[in-house]
């Protein structure tokens, strides 16, 4: 169920590899044989070796079963069989026991991946649905910083696992709402919840599952309609968005201020342009008012409740709060982000 990023080279070509080179040797040992038919004897067929024999001499060969029905005879056929089909013989072993070596390699491989994984991972992010809200949310913790090892993906469709793991991503195959698939996810050890699938009902589920095996993880939830938004937070659900009416007000705006939908949109991109980010109170800002900095602070969160710029509650900033304020991202540091990221994620691989 559990699943280690990699990018291996495609299991049909490989398979097709294999099947073409021992075509080969089983080919060409039967066309050794046959015109060299004449220094072979069939014990239970007098006469001249047909092609049929000559195929079936060289099966029995090259597996190594050898029934001894047929067998060369003179010098010559003994010679070739000794120089030329002894080779194709073990080419022949070798990709038969060659592919089934590489198979329990790479599944041990896997497994000790798996479990050096287990280990280290902890404060993760699981990400349970991997559709268009799951893709985006992933692609903003990506380039908001977090490193792909730190995202896990969970979701039943194998096709959104392999793009997920296309982008270095742990991925999970399973029902999140059974707490089994959960705990393979690590959600007991992990930070932040997000679920974005497509069902109400089933983002409910999942909720109640998380809330059930971590009583401190952060559980971000999507919906689609406003009227289930308590029954998320009763779930145990630490914030609600509603989909649906989120991109309705967008629409909304867009028909009157599409300029405003713009900046939205990038204020809610973190790869380029501005966007919104949270930051602890440095020593030096305790004391004095959020407007009076130099970023542009939207809110202030004190513990658990946020307060927005302008309220009295914040007028004087104390220790632990945290700061809502628009940032300036460099237009490379995506690029320059991801690929050293890349880097140092092949160089692990090398390390394996």
């Amino acid at each position: 169920m559990l699943r280690m990023p990699e990018a291996p080279p495609s299991p049909v070509r490989s398979l097709a590899i294999r099947l073409a080179i021992a075509t080969f040797a089983l080919l060409a040992t039967t066309m050794i044989v046959y015109f060299g038919r004449d220094g072979y004897l069939d014990n239970n067929a007098p006469g001249p070796i047909s092609l049929l024999s000559a195929l079936y001499y060289a099966t029995v060969s090259l597996s190594t079963t050898g029934y001894g029905d047929i067998v060369p005879v003179s010098p010559l056929a003994r010679g070739i069989n000794t120089l030329v089909v002894t080779p194709l013989r073990v080419l022949f072993l070798i990709v038969l026991v060659g592919t089934t070596v590489e198979l329990l390699t790479e599944r041990s491989r896997q497994s000790y991946r798996v479990q050096r994984w287990r280990s280290r991972v902890r404060d993760h992010t699981v990400v349970v649905g991997y559709g268009t809200k799951g893709r985006a949310a992933v692609e903003t913790l990506l380039g908001d910083g977090v490193e792909p090892e730190k995202i896990v993906v969970v979701d039943t469709d194998r096709s959104r696992l392999d793009v997920a793991s296309g982008l270095g991503l742990v991925t999970v195959s399973g029902n999140a709402t059974r707490s089994a698939v959960l705990r393979i996810a690590g959600v007991q050890l992990a930070t932040t919840l997000v679920v974005s699938l497509d069902r109400d009902d089933t983002a409910v589920l999942v909720t109640l599952t998380a809330r059930e095996l971590s009583k401190s993880i952060s559980i971000v939830s999507a919906v689609r309609e406003s009227e289930n938004v308590h029954l998320l937070r009763q779930s145990g659900a630490s914030s609600v968005i509603v989909s649906d009416e989120t991109a309705g007000r967008l629409l909304g705006v867009a028909t009157r201020s599409p300029a405003v939908v713009e900046v939205v949109e990038d204020l809610l991109t973190p790869d380029a342009g501005f966007s919104i980010t949270q930051r602890q109170v440095e020593p030096a800002e305790v004391g004095g008012s959020p407007r009076h900095l130099p970023d542009i602070v939207l809110g202030v969160v004190r513990g658990d409740q946020l307060f927005r710029v302008d309220s009295p509650q914040v007028d004087a900033l104390e220790r632990g709060d945290q700061l809502l304020y628009v940032r300036k991202s460099p237009p490379d540091e995506k690029h320059s982000h991801h690929a050293e990221k890349a880097a140092q994620r092949a160089a692990a691989q090398r390390e394996e």
